[in-house]
């Protein structure tokens, strides 16, 4: 599982790579900027659907895993 250093490394590398700047990245994702600069410093706990604007905003993708803890499940 990724932490959030690891995420916020992942979106600062790409922003980067792609050379635009925080301010730019935030306006083309529909975030604002404060959002992002915690976000990249592993700061933040983005929502979803902040994660998935800056995803595809970054051409990056995203593989979702979801374990069921049967414990937690209401057995008849």
């Amino acid at each position: 599982m990724m932490n959030k250093k690891q995420f916020g490394n992942i979106i600062k590398d790409r922003r980067k790579k792609l050379a635009i700047t925080q301010r730019e990245l935030a306006s083309l994702a529909n975030i604002g900027i404060n959002t992002l600069t915690k976000i990249e410093r592993g700061e933040a706990n983005p929502s979803f659907s902040v994660i998935a604007n800056i995803i595809d905003t970054l051409g990056l993708e995203m593989d979702l895993k979801i374990k069921i803890n049967n414990n937690l499940v209401n057995k008849p």
